[in-house]
């Protein structure tokens, strides 16, 4: 959410304005957004905006895999959640950093890490966090298996379609 859409929805007074506010939000994320808006959510209890994008095409050097959701969620403190896909060197299933930013692997200083190397995740499972433009992003797992990998250490700096995690996926 901007730093306007959000003094504005403070200043809500009432219920309808800030769905309103909230609505204009989502809208203004769906617009921006460089590829097809596949579903959303919105909640004003709280404060729950949940949004799914398909994959951008990128022109690849090598064959395409298919197109990988992005989620993102948000809520008034904590805001979003992206999933992103890329093709791993070796059977395992990368999951990557789908922006600029500084990865962590605990939801805060002093914590256990979302994973270690030989923990069980499940789609959706958080695996970490990209910390971009003062935002932190949860990156969720989108493949079902065993971490075989932590790739990036806590608070190293990450770019865009860098792998975090591995996961050697169930059935493979």
């Amino acid at each position: 959410m901007s730093d306007t859409g959000r003094a504005a929805l403070d200043a809500a007074t009432t219920e309808e304005h800030r769905i309103a506010l909230i609505r204009r939000e989502a809208l203004a994320l769906i617009s921006a957004a460089p590829a097809r808006c596949t579903r959303v959510r919105l909640e004003v209890g709280d404060c729950v905006v949940e949004m799914s994008w398909e994959q951008p095409a990128v022109a690849p050097a090598a064959p395409v895999a298919p197109a990988a959701a992005v989620t993102v969620t948000a809520t008034p403190a904590a805001p979003v959640t992206v999933v992103a896909e890329a093709a791993p060197a070796d059977d395992s299933h990368s999951v990557t950093s789908p922006m600029v930013g500084t990865f962590y692997r605990a939801p805060e200083p002093g914590a256990h890490p979302f994973v270690e190397v030989g923990d069980r995740v499940e789609v959706g499972d958080p695996v970490g966090i990209v910390e971009a433009m003062k935002l932190m992003n949860q990156i969720v797992s989108d493949v079902a298996g065993v971490v075989v990998a932590v790739d990036v250490a806590d608070a190293d700096g990450v770019e865009f379609g860098q792998t975090l995690v591995r996961v050697k996926a169930d059935g493979s």
